[in-house]
Parts: C-alpha cells; structure tokens; sequence
C-alpha cells in the first residue's frame, strides 16, 4: 500500500469512527476488512525487520515483538509471549544483568533517545548489540476532529545485532599489529647475523687446526687452545637461543575474549582483591573512581592481570624505599611515617578511559624507564622480565596505550588509556524530546 493510499485510509478511518453509529452493517464489514489489511501489512513489516523491535506500553510490559528480537536478544527461556510476559516487565524477560538493568533505568528515570552498545555470551560465543529507546507517540484526536494532542502511550525498543562489525574491527586491529611484526623481524634478522658470523668463524678455526694436526703429527691441538673456541660457540648460541624466545615471545599473540565490561566495577573488584595484602605490608591503597564508568571492550581476566602486575611493582618500589623490617615493631609512629601509599584513579577524557596507578617508590632511572616494557629486562633478583611485557601486548589488544613516569627515590606513575567504543550516530539528547 503506498503512502498516499495509507493517508487516504488513515483519514477515512478517523471519520468513520466519529460516525461509526450511522454506518451500514456493510460498511462497518468494509471498515473492518481494511483494518484487518493494514494491521497484517504492519505485522508483515515488522517480522521482516533484520532489527529486533519490542513495543511495551506506558508501564514496560512487553505487548509485541518480532521475530529478530528472539534471535538477537538473550531472552529467558521459560516465558512466551502468549503466556506469562503480558504481566512481567520488560527487564524481567531478559538473562543478561547488564542489558535488564539499563532497560530499568530508562523506565525508571525515563530516559529516552537513548542507544548503548552491550555484549553478553550466549551458544559459546560472544554477541554485541546496540540497544535503542524511544517514546512511542501517539495522536489523541480532540470531539471536533480538527485538531489533537500527542501523548506517549509506550515505547519502542530496538536492538541491532553489530558482531559482526565488532569482530571485524577486532581482526583488523589484530592484522594491524601483524604487519608492524615485519619490522621486528628484520631486526631480529639482524641480531641473529652477528652470533651466527662468529659461531661460523671458530667453526672454521677450529676445523683448520684439526686438520693441520691430522697432516703432522697426529696430535690434536692443545686443549686450552680448543675449548676456548668451544665457549665462545658455546656462549653465542646461548645468545641466539634468547634472541629466538625473545622474538617468539613478542609475537604470540594475546588469548583475548573481548566483551562489553563495566570498567569501574572491574577495578573496583580487582582492588578488593588484593587490598588485604596491601593491608598486611602497611601500604596505602587509595581508590578514585570516576562518576562515569563506561563499558569497555576488554578481557576481564587478563585487565586484572594488568592491573594486578602493576600494583605489584608498586609494592614491591614501595617495600625497596620503605622496608618494614627497617622499622622497629613498638615505633608505630615511625610505622605510619615510613609507610608507602599507592593510589589507583579512573576518569574519562576524548572519549577514552584513563587510569592511573601511581605509588611513592623508589622510582626507576632513565636507563631502566627506557627499557622497562622489554622481554626478559628486569632489576629483580628473581623476576623474570616478563610481566610488564605482557602488561603492554595486553593493553595493546585493547586498542589502549600505556605510558610510565618515574622519578628515582620519590615514585612511578603508570597511565593506561583505553578508547571506549562508539555506538555510531548518537540519537537525540536524554530527555522527553519528540513526546
């Protein structure tokens, strides 16, 4: 039915109703049939959305949805429509705490024109949609038929299915950071040219004074003379050896499962978490969250591995500048003027989340700050050099950045910064606009 005829029935219905008692029985079949047609024409639009689209009324019960919204949208699976949805609120429908709990915010606080993106994990794989609100308006036609008010009478709710656009960007960052693997791999190339020359060299030195033995007298030469050359082939495969598990170790990629997460309420979590062993050791914990937490497209597991790992090597600057065992147990005192403060801060700046986790150590030199994100480079007796190499591909993975101040004998700053990802065209401003 084409716009101008779906405008001539709208207006033939609107007087028909105003005269609906004067109508033959033959036309109020004729009223009725059309009706009938427009109504099943709608539900065919909506059921051939590839957008999922729920219409609850003025008090969020559900009153219709279409197929695509039980594809899209984690619905439990114990209610239909038919049955006990007509008297659950919306939110009550849904199995994931996330997308339930923003549907009750904007009913409860009525915020509308709103879209925010969501992942949730559902047949082991991880989905991304961007769920919208709206008001759905109504026209209240005054007796006379000349004129009428609108009213909001519901609200349509839509969710796009964006896994796939997720997953592409996801890739494409992945094939991004594949690329600018040439450039290590010709270094190492070259690293690996200098102790394969030499290794070569002695190879050769050796293999002439053995044959040069066999053609005189028979004897081998000196044995002094042979193991030196032997640990000096010795020592530059050892050296090769490392260059290949350094290189190996910064090209593996990074196991990461990227969702949708709160990101305040992770490092509020993760805090809680190893609060007490901070406790223990007289160290300050300082937690600054943000107003605004934003959901960001991180691995939870592996951001509390950075976090983690951080706050870690500020315990350990802290107790390096503050031993506790330097401090007799009676002076308590002498205990709280010598104790280190870590602090962790969140905000949000240019459309990304930044946090900051700066302690009062005793600081690196510029030396050690140059090279504290490489493999295998550490200053600790028993560290390995790893852990703030994976702290950077991790924060890497997240499309972040991560940065390190540091001043010897007063502290460290690290500031992660982490984008936050865009839904696409911003709908109108929060509010009632359009009701």
């Amino acid at each position: 039915m084409g716009e101008y005829s779906r405008g001539l029935m709208k207006e033939f219905v609107k007087k028909a109703s105003q005269k609906i008692s004067k109508l033959s029985d033959e036309q109020v079949v004729q009223l009725l049939d059309a009706l009938n047609k427009e109504n099943d024409t709608l539900d065919s639009i909506m059921e051939s959305l590839s957008t999922a689209l729920l219409i609850v009324n003025e008090n969020w019960v559900l009153k219709q949805k279409n197929k695509a919204s039980e594809r899209i949208l984690p619905f439990k699976h114990q209610y239909s429509l038919e049955q006990k949805e007509h008297s659950l609120f919306l939110w009550d429908l849904i199995d994931d705490e996330a997308i339930s709990s923003f549907l009750h915010v904007c009913a409860k606080e009525q915020k509308l024109n709103v879209s925010e993106e969501f992942s949730f994990s559902a047949t082991d794989k991880i989905h991304f949609v961007n769920i919208s609100v709206m008001p759905l308006v109504q026209k209240m036609w005054h007796k006379n038929g000349d004129s009428y008010d609108t009213c909001v009478v519901g609200y349509i709710i839509t969710a796009e299915d964006i896994t796939e656009k997720r997953q592409q960007e996801i890739l494409l960052h992945r094939m991004e950071s594949l690329a600018s693997l040439t450039n290590l791999a010709a270094s190492v190339a070259h690293e690996i040219k200098n102790p394969l020359g030499a290794i070569s060299i002695h190879i050769q030195l050796l293999q002439k004074a053995i044959k040069k033995a066999r053609e005189g007298d028979g004897l081998l030469p000196q044995e002094k003379f042979v193991e030196n050359y032997l640990d000096v082939i010795n020592e530059e495969i050892d050296a090769l050896n490392k260059i290949v598990l350094d290189f190996l170790f910064a090209v593996r990629p990074v196991q990461a499962t990227l969702q949708l997460s709160d990101a305040n309420l992770c490092v509020k979590k993760i805090c809680e978490f190893f609060k007490p062993e901070f406790d223990s050791k007289n160290v300050k914990l300082l937690l600054k969250l943000s107003e605004e937490s934003p959901r960001l497209l991180i691995d939870e597991k592996l951001f509390k591995e950075v976090i983690t790992n951080l706050a870690q090597n500020s315990l350990a600057a802290i107790n390096e500048r503050f031993p506790l065992d330097a401090v007799e147990p009676e002076c308590e005192s002498c205990r709280e003027f010598n104790s280190g403060e870590i602090v962790i801060e969140t905000f949000v700046k240019n459309e990304k989340y930044i946090l900051t986790i700066a302690d009062n150590g005793n600081g690196m030199d510029e030396k050690t700050l140059s090279r504290i994100f490489e493999p295998y480079y550490t200053t600790k007796a028993n560290g390995t050099g790893l852990g703030l190499t994976m702290v950077y591909k991790i924060i890497k993975e997240f499309r972040g950045d991560i940065n390190v101040d540091s001043v010897k004998g007063h502290g460290t700053v690290f500031t992660i910064s982490i984008p936050i990802p865009q839904s696409g065209t911003p709908l109108l401003s929060n509010g009632r606009e359009g009701a």
